[in-house]
């Protein structure tokens, strides 16, 4: 018999549902590394039978009632989150090319040819196109991971400038789209707009790429043939024509430059947003908590369909960045050791993923005015001792007579805000809430030559009342309420699989 069960042996996964409830036929459940669980599991309701009696006591009560629901929290780190933040944004990944897609067909790597320099398949390569920058990873042999430059594909091979190591990949060894690169002297940067920057083509029409407006890119390389002098780090698309990408968003100060005798690099990533009403999508999934061995195996209990409700990105100094999920579900389930888990595939957690901190993981976190003319606007704060990024689907069961628990689940508005604590550097931040001013926020993390984009780009600022103690700097606190953009969305995340060093 068992006694007791040490909460260092319980494990949390989940898979995504077919429907609401039901899971598909070979489910793939996914490891997560909770810090904690907030409200996890079904809670009963029972109504107790009171009539009038001469023994005045209370009858045995009956079930009336289950409230089922699953909360986390968790580190952030570069690949533990995209996959459920489709979840919450409901809605698709808009991912770059690649041989495993977060939703799609796998292409199966069958080699690599080290004399030919390039990576096979069966077929399906030729989504891979001359002057795409791909990046390996997952293969035994270092050579063969990391960014390599596309001369050209067939269905069969994409084939690279850089050398190749022969190997017969594992399964989970891939290729993945995260830029592209421009011929010789192909691209110049000029000023529109007032100060807004263009990214300017001869040859390479831009609206080819797999970018729209509202996305971010990095330009640049850390080689110097492969960026400009002057313009360089992380932008935002504000438009695409033929010949031109503008970027109303930079990190930089722009500058008129030419690229003579550059192949310029520019890189982007894979795109999650709350998207226009024919693209909203609902995910739920099962969430999976083993919860040790008795005798006869492995108890687990089952939060079933766990639709994504509350989201917060909590950051704060000298700390890890860490993020807080909720799900609401329809029904909740447990099993003894007799009958153990659910069937599926369980990969394993990846090891080698660290989480970001914020001391030297954030490339920039920048509030600042909404701007028609200036894509790199003066900020309304230098430093931030904390801040929270929420996302709200407000997500509601729905319970009916005859069914114990909830048949379905309705989404609300899709809210977005969050709170900053700022150090106070002039009015312009309490004038900003004040005046109801159009503000945007974005939030960029970079580790490891991989990162992601947090942007909101239309909000407006409550609070404002500053701190002022003594012996201390004074502090203004700030509440965020995120509107629908010009963009049509209110938040977007981007991951960037592979960024140039100097991103960091």
């Amino acid at each position: 018999m068992v006694n007791k069960v040490d909460s260092n042996v319980v494990g949390l996964r989940y898979a995504e549902e077919a429907s609401l409830g039901t899971l598909p036929g070979s489910p793939v459940w996914y490891p997560l590394d909770p810090n904690s669980y907030s409200d996890f599991g079904g809670e009963i309701t029972t109504v107790a039978r009171d009539p009038i009696n001469a023994n005045r006591s209370r009858k045995k009560g009956v079930t009336t009632d289950l409230d089922a629901s699953g909360g986390f929290n968790q580190d952030l780190t570069q690949t533990n989150v995209t996959r459920l933040l489709q979840g919450f944004f409901f809605a698709e990944a808009r991912e770059q090319v690649t041989t495993i897609p977060l939703n799609g067909t796998a292409i199966s790597l069958t080699g690599v040819d080290a004399v030919n320099k390039e990576y096979e398949a069966s077929s399906g390569l030729t989504v891979f196109a001359a002057g795409n920058l791909i990046f390996g990873s997952g293969f035994a042999n270092a050579g063969n991971n990391g960014l390599k430059t596309v001369t050209g594909s067939t269905s069969g091979t994409v084939v690279v400038s850089e050398s190749l190591t022969a190997e017969t990949p594992a399964s989970t060894a891939k290729i993945e789209v995260v830029g592209f690169q421009f011929g010789s002297a192909d691209v110049s940067i000029s000023l529109v707009s007032g100060n807004f920057v263009s990214l300017n083509s001869v040859s390479k029409d831009m609206t080819t790429l797999p970018l729209e407006a509202g996305d971010w890119v990095y330009l640049g390389s850390d080689t110097s043939s492969k960026k400009f002098a002057n313009n360089v780090g992380f932008a935002r698309v504000y438009s695409i024509a033929t010949n031109a990408i503008v970027f109303d968003k930079t990190s930089w100060e722009g500058a008129i430059e030419a690229g003579t005798a550059k192949t310029i690099q520019l890189f982007f990533g894979n795109v999650i947003k709350n998207e226009q009403s024919t693209l909203i999508q609902r995910f739920s999934y099962q969430l999976e908590r083993s919860l040790g061995e008795d005798n006869d195996g492995t108890m687990c209990e089952y939060i079933i369909g766990a639709v994504p409700n509350e989201l917060t990105v909590n950051i704060a100094q000298a700390d890890k960045v860490t993020m807080d999920m909720s799900f609401v579900g329809i029904d909740h389930e447990q099993y003894a050791g007799t009958v153990g888990l659910k069937s599926g595939t369980r990969p394993s957690l990846d090891a080698n993923d660290p989480a970001f901190n914020t001391t030297s993981d954030f490339s920039r976190i920048k509030l600042s005015s909404v701007s028609t003319s200036d894509s790199s606007p003066t900020p309304l704060f230098a430093f931030a001792t904390e801040m929270t990024l929420t996302l709200n689907n407000n997500v509601t069961p729905d319970k009916a007579i005859g069914v114990l628990g909830a048949f379905d689940t309705t989404a609300g508005t899709f809210e977005v805000g969050g709170s900053i604590t700022a150090y106070f550097a002039d009015i312009a931040a309490v004038q900003a809430v004040r005046n109801n001013a159009d503000i945007t926020l974005d939030v960029i993390l970079v580790k490891n030559n991989a990162g992601m984009v947090f942007d909101i780009p239309l909000l407006s600022l409550g609070g404002g009342r500053l701190t002022v103690e003594k012996d201390q700097s004074i502090k203004v606190p700030l509440e965020s309420m995120g509107a629908e953009s010009d963009f049509g969305h209110t938040l977007l995340f981007q991951s960037f699989s592979y960024l140039p060093t100097a991103a960091g």
